[in-house]
């Protein structure tokens, strides 16, 4: 399938080799697909892993995010989002509010993403009622919600086991986690950047939990920050471990930093090339997870829909209000509608699957091209 003859004057036909027989890559390869030259080569290589797994589908789906807090004890040195309490910036959102922003998008919603800051007064039973709210409005409706640093957050506040916070969430309506809280693994980065937040160790613990009790989630990965290329793909390594275990990793979404507003001073942003060889080798070392997500609140969309073609099958979604990434100065726009992503889908050659949250489609239809 692949000119092996040109993959060897890169330095890669080892590699193309092992994709094409479905073999697993190891770190070094990944350095290798890094430091290749040639992005369209290694995204010819994640392409190509991509179509065998979703051939020319492309996924999206109509959810509505909602960060009901930015008040957090944590004090993360990447991160624009959070404020400590009494900050004029700081916001807390009612939970009539929340329930108001739930009802107001009712045009097929099938997945509501709720996450927010570490909140040092709000008891877990808040949020218990919140979502049983929410499950009530929305009966038929995913709810996805609580990274796993909060997860952990809240065992720690109420004095309680990371398993009875999962057990009472399950039972309140939640039934997926979302990937967020995992930045970086690298002890060495998280040291610099977040050492109060919850170690490498717990989020995959939090994980590992939560998948043995049915909970599905997704994954990410900050990148392109302080952390090595070494640093991105041990991460990509740790959670390909834990998938082998438990099987309960549903997406992985590469998250580009966004420099602007945070404690980093004046870093430039992330490259496209970067960005699009980071989708492509997250597709390659991740084999088996099965769907990358190309985020285009990070990516913009323009980046987002060329990623379709570096190994990435998912497009996110409607999203509707996405605080966190544009208060870091993310340039896309707040929300997307669903004929404006398949436009774009299409427009890219690929065919819009609308999902929910666990890649089921919706009511049995595929969109035709």
């Amino acid at each position: 399938m692949f000119d092996l003859g040109y993959y060897k004057k890169l330095g890669l036909e080892e590699i193309a080799a092992k994709v094409t027989d479905g073999e697993r890559l190891s770190i070094a390869d990944g350095e290798k697909l890094f430091a290749c030259p040639d992005v369209t080569a290694v995204g010819s290589l994640a392409h190509l892993v991509r179509t065998r797994r979703n051939g020319d589908k492309a996924y999206y789906v109509v959810n509505r995010h909602i960060n009901y807090s930015n008040v957090c004890v944590n004090g993360c040195r990447f991160c624009a989002f959070s404020r400590k309490k009494g900050d004029p910036l700081s916001f807390e959102l009612s939970e009539e509010q929340i329930l108001e922003k739930v009802q107001a998008n009712d045009n097929g919603l099938t997945e509501i993403h709720v996450v927010g800051g570490c909140h040092p007064e709000l008891p877990f039973s808040y949020f218990e009622g919140l979502i049983g709210r929410i499950r009530e409005l929305k009966p038929d409706t995913i709810i996805k919600a609580f990274t796993a640093v909060e997860i952990a957050h809240f065992a720690k506040n109420e004095g309680i086991s990371v398993a009875e916070v999962l057990a009472r969430l399950k039972a309140a309506g939640v039934r997926m986690l979302p990937g967020g809280g995992a930045e970086v693994f690298s002890e060495r980065v998280r040291e610099l950047l977040c050492p109060e937040k919850l170690p490498a160790a717990g989020w995959l613990e939090v994980m590992r939990q939560a998948h043995a009790m049915g909970l599905k989630s997704n994954a990410t990965m900050l990148y392109g920050h302080i952390e090595t290329l070494r640093e991105r793909l041990e991460h990509l390594v740790a959670l390909r471990e834990l998938q082998d275990e438990t099987g309960g990793f549903v997406c992985f979404i590469p998250l580009a930093f966004q420099p602007e507003n945070t404690g980093l001073g004046k870093m430039q942003p992330t490259t496209g090339i970067d960005d699009l060889k980071t989708i492509a080798v997250s597709r390659l070392m991740l084999d088996n997870i099965p769907h990358i997500k190309a985020y285009w609140v990070m990516l913009t969309v323009k980046l987002a829909q060329t990623a379709l073609y570096f190994g990435a099958d998912d497009f996110d979604g409607t999203v509707v209000e996405e605080k966190i990434g544009h208060m870091a100065g993310a340039k896309s726009q707040q929300g997307m509608t669903r004929s404006e992503i398949e436009g774009i889908i299409r427009e890219a050659g690929f065919r819009p699957v609308q999902r929910d949250s666990l890649f089921n489609a919706v009511n049995g239809a595929v969109v035709s091209c």
